[in-house]
């Protein structure tokens, strides 16, 4: 239905170099890479703490 294409990708690489620059788009890309990380791990982290399910009678026994 949606797909995203490699002619689609250059087309937005093109928009963003236009928009930032080649010297600042080092740094933007560092700075996503951070959050993405920063994210994946609040989400870890998050479905860790999740008390886990009581057992019911069958298991038990």
């Amino acid at each position: 239905m949606f797909g995203v294409g490699p002619w689609e990708l250059m087309l937005v690489f093109a928009i963003v170099l236009l928009l930032f620059g080649g010297k600042r788009l080092p740094g933007i890309a560092t700075g996503l890479g951070s959050a993405i990380r920063n994210f994946k791990n609040a989400l870890k982290d998050c479905e860790s703490e999740q008390p886990q399910k009581p057992k019911t009678p069958d298991q038990i026994a």
